[in-house]
């Protein structure tokens, strides 16, 4: 397997961390450009003394720093974005920025020094899908209005999708885009409102458990550790450039039965809080009701699949959170 130098933007964040400890183990030199403001020191502490590892503190804003890292590096996993819910209904402008900007800034530089980059996506670019079906790389986008901010980061994302593929057809860009489908692991933080690390944390620290709507929205969540390997194994396919690839497991549940899994998973006797769409965050969200991967095409291009069952998942990530301070 061939090695070399790899930049991960967004490389302090959950998903990206755990990236970098796998590019490691296989002898790549690795640098993560982060600003830190959703990412953690924590995540990557560990690595900080490995002489091929490198922590750069800045925004993928920056445009000197940004071409210096590009440049010297072989391939580009741009993972960096403002996530999370809560963050996009209560700063929109950092989540359009951050997403659209940044990743312009990216794109503009692998082409400049014809470097190969894998663009991270997401599985909300689909909207708002009532049916239960699974949602391939070409199924139609369902949106609500522009005034329901739920809607910016799934635009803010889609945009990332046109730019890179406009960079790859018009100038020839390297590069290959992947929709996440709910990553869930170790180090992932509620604070954005992440549901699996929500739904811990106040399992184990006694608390209500909020749930929005009447839980009947439907979810499929993947072991980081499967979607890493997915991203890999993309990124070493040189024949998947120009293409956009679904990443997600297909095993689907209820957000109500979830909770209750999770509170027989942590002997908890939390009680559940039904929180209505318009009074979430104080704000009002829309909600996306069903969303499940259909996994064909990327099983067809590099053969992987999800291994980790939801139980597994939720095994993992109670470990790490009765390890960490709640």
């Amino acid at each position: 397997m061939a090695t070399g130098k790899a930049l991960i933007t967004g490389g302090a964040g959950f998903i990206g961390s755990h990236l970098a400890e796998l590019l490691l183990s296989e002898g790549w030199e690795v640098w993560v450009l982060d600003d830190l403001s959703t990412g953690s020191i924590q995540n990557v502490a560990h690595l900080k003394e490995r002489p091929d590892f490198h922590l750069v503190v800045e925004s993928v804003l920056s445009p000197a720093v940004v071409n210096e890292l590009v440049y010297k590096c072989d391939v580009v996993y741009h993972l960096a974005a403002a996530v999370g819910v809560r963050l996009i209904v209560e700063e929109p402008v950092r989540t359009l920025v951050t997403n659209v900007q940044g990743t312009e800034v990216v794109l503009e530089h692998c082409n400049r020094f014809g470097k190969r980059v894998l663009v991270a996506s997401t599985s909300e670019v689909y909207g708002d899908h009532r049916e239960e079906l699974p949602l391939a790389e070409n199924s139609r986008r369902i949106y609500g209005p522009t005034t329901s901010r739920r809607w910016a980061y799934a635009d803010s994302k889609a945009m990332d999708e046109f730019l890179a593929l406009a960079y790859h057809q018009e100038r020839g860009l390297d590069c290959v885009i992947v929709r996440l489908f709910n990553t869930v692991g170790p180090r992932q933080s509620g604070q954005y409102g992440m549901v699996i690390p929500n739904f811990v944390q106040s399992s184990l620290a006694g608390r209500q458990i909020e749930i929005h709507g009447d839980g009947t929205q439907t979810r499929c969540f993947c072991h980081v550790e499967d979607t890493i390997q997915a991203l890999r194994s993309l990124m070493n396919a040189r024949e998947t450039s120009g293409e956009i690839f679904n990443v997600g497991s297909q095993e689907r549940i209820r957000i109500l039965d979830l909770a209750d899994r999770v509170k027989v998973m942590t002997g908890s006797k939390s009680k559940l809080e039904f929180i209505p769409y318009d009074e979430v965050y104080g704000l009002g969200i829309e909600d996306m009701f069903h969303r499940i991967p259909d996994i064909d095409k990327i099983a067809g291009a590099v053969g992987w699949a999800p291994t980790r069952t939801l139980e597994e998942i939720l095994t993992d990530v109670v470990a790490h959170f009765r390890h960490a301070p709640i």
